[in-house]
């Protein structure tokens, strides 16, 4: 369990110092599905600027600089790559052709290293799982719906995936990992966060709740861009077959009551009522954390 989160400010009437709040709280309500790490990207003299460390949220003052009108963000649970070392952090940088932007991910890549053979994408120092999608993007050196939905199509788990390019254009790959997107016409801001609690208790604290809003559909499969100018153009993929968590399971492990216990079986049933998907509570299992692990993790909500 990751959290993604950010906002885009398309008319720039929102004051610099409810943006800086409201990017503080995001991050500080994600905590909720992450702690281990945090980090914020956004664009400063049209470069992209990322600014991440192996801290919660709340031990960071995200200070985006005055006249910045979009940023992503993401707090991290580590599942592969250890935090310490920070460059195993989201957000991610990457360039495909002349275009520079920052990555990140929510949910759990289980095909990553396959990819790196299949593809022969180049040897990096970065362990994370994630980091293989910045790649099969860079290897079509283009940012484009044809280069996400390639990338959408080739990984294999759970995903939802947030991009910020060098022009302040947001995308938004949702995968099977849950996702929020609300508009503020009257404000010309669009917010996002993974769950709507987050969203919610997020907009409280900085006041913005007391103004109208209008949820944006994203299903699965749908790949979404919101330009500098706040316009939505949209594209989709097609998503790997899914499995119950018990297809899933027989066809990685055989039989689904040889593997789990009755105790990680309701785990994995209850994901959703902790704002999870039951694929990263499967994919953390398989990773060796013991259900008490698991259960810890996913009651705590900070």
């Amino acid at each position: 369990m990751c959290s993604l989160f950010g906002f885009l400010d398309y008319q720039g009437i929102i004051p610099h110092k409810v943006l800086r709040k409201l990017c503080q709280s995001l991050a500080v309500e994600a905590e909720e599905r992450g702690k281990d790490a945090s980090g914020i990207s956004y664009v400063r003299d049209g470069q992209i600027v990322i600014y991440k460390r192996p801290k919660a949220a709340h031990k960071l003052h995200f200070n985006p600089p005055e006249g910045t009108t979009a940023v992503m963000g993401h707090t991290r649970m580590t599942t592969q790559g250890n935090e310490k070392y920070n460059y195993n952090n989201h957000p991610f940088g990457g360039s495909a052709g002349n275009i520079s932007f920052a990555f990140a991910h929510n949910g759990i890549l289980y095909n990553d290293k396959e990819l790196r053979k299949e593809k022969q994408l180049p040897v990096t120092a970065i362990e994370t799982d994630s980091y293989v999608a910045v790649q099969l993007i860079e290897s079509q050196h283009k940012l484009s719906f044809d280069s996400l939905r390639y990338m959408a199509e080739q990984v294999q788990g759970s995903f939802t995936f947030s991009l910020l390019d060098d022009k302040n254009s947001l995308y938004l790959v949702k995968g099977s990992n849950p996702l929020c997107l609300l508009h503020f016409e009257s404000l010309g801001l669009y917010v996002y966060a993974s769950t709507e609690s987050i969203m919610k208790n997020a907009l409280k604290r900085v006041g913005l709740h007391k103004f109208a809003s209008e949820r944006i559909e994203a299903d699965e499969g749908d790949i979404i861009k919101i330009d500098s100018y706040g316009n939505i153009t949209r594209s989709q993929f097609t998503p790997a077959p899914t499995y119950s968590h018990f297809s899933r399971c027989k066809w990685w492990y055989g039989d689904y009551e040889d593997y789990f216990t009755t105790y990680e079986e309701t785990l994995v049933e209850m994901a959703h009522l902790f704002g999870a998907d039951e694929n990263d509570v499967i994919m953390l299992l398989d990773y060796g954390y013991s259900a008490d692990e698991v259960a810890d993790l996913l009651m705590d909500t900070g």
